[in-house]
């Protein structure tokens, strides 16, 4: 009874449009809730309890993990996409928890050398039903995650799952309760997440390709929107130091990008007429969203990061080299099985030897997979 009246008191808090508590479709296999934490808040605490949240720590977004200790890695980068996540969830009234849990989760099926790794092996999959790091993370938490005697996976609830697999075909999930295949959208949660993402990751690029030398503040500064952060701000600290000068711009880009898409948001609720959940997804378009003039500005900032960081030689040549190094890994294993750990060769009865090596090298951290390359290829190297 504790945990009903706990989730009716949290779901009279949100937004008629929010995805409440007790309408969760559930979870795949049969569990008796928390009687003091709701069906969300348990799906994050077993997401950040799993070895794949764990791992995330030694997984790169753009530089490998061995290029310096002050550059995101996948973990980092997943909580900042939390934070900023939460922040726009609590301003509209969302489901906090559920944007929460979506956002930790977002990122498990990410592979080793960030998305260098993904097409090594969207490459070597195209034949074996494809390789998508979000179809991934829904793999991890249904079936790679071995937690509980009781069921494979997580078991998490549909809505955290729909939530991972954000970019996929959703009507595919294995074994989903109660899916409606006329919905044309994802949940505003969802769609939350998705922005928060864009916003992390292109600041925090920034952020660190600055850091690296990759980038120079001289090119930043032919950028409108960069100049107009700077011009403000040696305005109010004219003495200000090079360092804190370009934490200070992020951060207003920041927050200025979080507060354009509340607004955008809110007038867009309000023009659909959207009063439930239910309605939301309804909406074929985008309702969690930057708005015109502010996705102009933008552009030529994202463009820059492209051009010149993402294309980068020493950018360029990391990420070739990760791709050989996937490559070459799968290769081995998929010529040689045995060569797999034990716990992983068990999984050869039920998948393909492509498919459960593609789920092996996923897993991997940076580290590891430069590790067993070392041991596999390195005629000296102890195995």
């Amino acid at each position: 009874m504790l945990n009903e009246d706990l989730n009716k008191k949290l779901d009279s808090q949100l937004a008629p449009y929010a995805t409440k508590n007790l309408d969760s479709q559930g979870r795949v296999y049969k569990e008796s809730e928390h009687p003091y934490r709701t069906i969300y808040q348990r799906d994050r605490d077993r997401i950040i309890h799993s070895a794949s949240f764990r791992r995330l720590e030694y997984k790169t977004q753009v530089f490998v993990n061995h290029e310096g200790d002050y550059y995101r890695t996948r973990l980092t980068h997943t909580l900042e996409v939390a934070q900023i996540a939460r922040t726009i969830a609590k301003a509209l009234h969302l489901n906090e928890e559920l944007v929460e849990a979506v956002a930790l989760a977002h990122d498990l099926g990410h592979t080793p050398f960030g998305h260098a790794g993904e097409d090594a092996l969207a490459e070597l999959m195209k034949n074996e039903g494809g390789f998508n790091h979000n179809l991934q993370g829904l793999r991890v938490v249904e079936l790679l995650e071995e937690r509980y005697p009781d069921f494979p996976g997580l078991n998490l609830s549909w809505e955290v799952r729909e939530g991972i697999a954000k970019h996929s075909n959703i009507t595919n999930f294995s074994k989903a309760p109660g899916r409606d295949p006329k919905a044309k959208n994802l949940s505003l949660e969802t769609q939350v997440v998705d922005a928060a993402d864009e916003i992390a990751y292109d600041n925090h690029d920034l952020d660190d390709g600055l850091a690296s030398g990759l980038l120079e503040v001289e090119d930043l500064r032919k950028i409108d929107f960069w100049q107009e952060f700077e011009i403000n701000i040696l305005k109010q600290y004219p003495e200000i130091s090079e360092e804190l000068k370009k934490y200070q711009i992020i951060k207003s880009l920041i927050n200025v990008l979080v507060t354009d898409i509340i607004n955008e948001s809110k007038k867009r609720i309000k023009d659909f007429g959207i009063s439930s959940a239910k309605e939301a997804r309804e909406i074929k378009e985008k309702i969690i969203t930057f708005s015109q003039p502010m996705e102009a500005k933008r552009k030529p900032l994202r463009e820059f990061l492209f051009t010149y960081l993402y294309n980068h030689y020493r950018v360029s040549r990391m990420t070739d080299k990760a791709k050989r190094f996937i490559k070459e890994l799968f290769d081995i294993y998929v010529e040689k099985p045995a060569q797999l750990p034990q716990s992983t060769q068990s999984r050869l009865k039920n998948d393909s030897t492509k498919r459960v090596v593609c789920d092996y090298i996923a897993g991997m951290t940076d580290r590891f997979a430069l590790n067993e390359y070392k041991k596999l290829f390195d005629p000296y190297e102890k195995v």
